[in-house]
């Protein structure tokens, strides 16, 4: 970080906060790794990037001096940049043409559900894949290659566009890698979204098609095996319309391009905003749904290891449909990427690709200037500038557990409340951190006092005094700004460098610790 100060505050007792104790909760804490701790993977959280404004993220001319800022916060706490994933939904309407230099797009109105619409055509030449070059130097990407259109003309000019770029010095050279293409995003839903006939679009029609696109397409770029450099993306399901169990039963991974598919894709969301609606926050912030909406995952998980291949996340975000106001864009949401994502690590999700796009909702940072509302579609005096929004401080929590050594391992405490969550981190085989978020909504519309957990750890029965904390400290989980991360604010400067003093807390552990209603704290041993 941009040479933060420090504030030491040493409490000789547990931490007291506003607020009474409300509840106590005893939490077993293992100083050395269980068996079935899972490994930490640096990129654990990454991005999907909207394939038809991918410009704006990465800029043209020069590099976009805000996302580049925001990602290297990033890769500073995780010793790696995240992972890019370019594609989605406009994955499925990009063309490319010898003629068009960057990018021409066709988008539909603007409404007050869905201010900042996908393309529904997206035409690109060769300029648009050589952006990549912007982004941080070690990040590796995911390049989405068009399927709905079934055109397999169409899909090899991707291709090879795509790996004629990463063949140019100016990207070898930025130290961007192409890891992996993806032929095809939510085919399970092309039945519906007019991709393909509605009436008989079936999993045995998508593997066909599959193999038919996917083959010519590995042939011409020249991709030979599942262990890289470069490697295939399967799946890419919107959730378990499809499954990865069902395409590995019909034969996907003996075809051409099965053979060199190294990672399963699936996605997942909690809910849907497409028609509009009203999400309710304080059932989102809900520890039992957050793991109820991963679990589903898990028989594809253990298919998918099985197979020697990697499970990731390869799209998530809050609500789908560019996120719910209220709900996607707040304090709230930033716990949630914490539990969400440290929950999926424990279930061997290697890594989550948080979706982002111009305008959305749920973003964790919008990377340009807006000039109408993402909340209502409605006109901004003065326009927004680029910034960071509430999400962005949960991935900070998240890569700061993480850690940089690139060899952690994680397991899910067992916190005997409702509410509140626990996960503890490893390496070499020993105890760093601990992680607990307090899901529990304090909103403006809470009345009385603020209530507190408070936790009382137990290490095996081995007295370990002293950890340092640092909180995610949140006024209201409906608020939209305004939150803190050890003391320090990303919100204030152009650059998302951090503002104020450094707090780091030094907690006495026999005497446990507070933990207040919408709040998360991160102790390092």
């Amino acid at each position: 970080m941009r040479g933060p100060t420090f504030l030491f505050a040493i409490f000789a007792a547990c931490i007291s906060l506003a607020g009474a104790q409300d509840t106590t909760a005893n939490v077993a804490v293992p100083v050395t790794a269980p068996s079935d701790a899972q490994p930490l993977w640096s990129t654990l959280l990454s991005f999907s990037i909207e394939q038809d404004r991918w410009p704006d993220w990465a800029g043209i001319d020069a590099r976009n001096e805000f996302m580049h800022s925001a990602l290297q916060n990033y890769a500073d706490l995780t010793g790696s940049p995240p992972k890019f994933r370019v594609g989605a939904d406009s994955e499925d309407h990009t063309m490319w043409s010898p003629t068009v230099t960057v990018n021409e797009d066709e988008f539909p109105p603007s409404s007050a559900i869905t201010p900042y619409p996908e393309a529904t055509q997206i035409v690109v030449g060769n300029e648009f894949y050589e952006l990549s070059r912007w982004l941080p130097a070690g990040t590796h990407m995911i390049w989405g290659i068009n399927l709905g259109y079934n055109n397999i003309t169409n899909a090899v000019n991707m291709a090879k566009a795509i790996f004629n770029a990463f063949s140019l010095p100016s990207v070898t050279s930025s130290g961007v890698i192409l890891e992996r293409i993806e032929v095809g995003n939510e085919p399970d839903l092309y039945g519906d979204n007019g991709l393909r006939p509605a009436d008989n679009w079936t999993v045995e029609d998508y593997v066909a098609d599959w193999e038919s696109v996917a083959g010519p397409v590995v042939e011409s770029v020249g991709i030979t095996s599942k262990v890289g450099p470069v490697t295939v993306q399967g799946a890419a399901f919107s959730g378990q319309g499809f499954t990865p169990r069902e395409i590995f039963a019909l034969g996907i991974l003996g075809s051409t391009a099965g053979k060199d598919i190294s990672t399963i894709s699936q996605h997942q969301y909690s809910a849907a905003f497409c028609n509009g609606g009203d999400f309710g926050l304080i059932s989102f912030m809900n520890k039992s749904s957050i793991r109820s909406n991963l679990t589903i995952f898990e028989a594809d998980i253990a298919a998918t290891y099985a197979q020697g291949l990697t499970y990731i996340l390869g799209e998530t975000n809050s609500v789908a449909c560019h996120g719910a106001p209220g709900v996607s864009n707040t304090a709230g949401a930033a716990l949630w990427v914490i539990d969400h994502t440290l929950f999926s690590s424990t279930i061997a999700i290697r890594e989550l690709y948080f979706h982002e796009g111009v305008g959305y909702k749920y973003n964790f940072f919008q990377p340009i200037t807006l000039n109408y509302s993402t909340i209502d579609g409605s006109p901004l005096n003065p326009p927004e500038l680029p910034h960071i929004q509430p999400p962005y401080y949960g991935g900070l929590v998240v890569d700061t557990f993480v850690g940089s050594t690139g060899s952690a391992q994680v397991v899910e405490l067992d916190v005997p409340n409702n509410n509140t969550s626990g996960y503890a981190a490893f390496e070499g085989g020993q105890l760093v951190r601990a992680l607990f978020i307090n899901l529990d909504a304090w909103t403006t519309n809470s009345t009385g006092t603020r209530p507190v957990v408070h936790l009382d750890l137990d290490f095996d029965g081995i007295t370990t005094s002293y950890a340092m904390a640092r909180r995610l400290v949140i006024q209201h989980a409906d608020d939209t700004s305004n939150l803190t991360w050890a003391g320090q604010s990303y919100e204030q400067t152009s650059n998302v460098s951090p503002t104020g003093q450094l707090v780091l807390e030094t907690v006495n552990l026999q005497q446990g610790i507070d933990i207040r209603a919408t709040e998360a704290v991160l102790l390092t041993f």
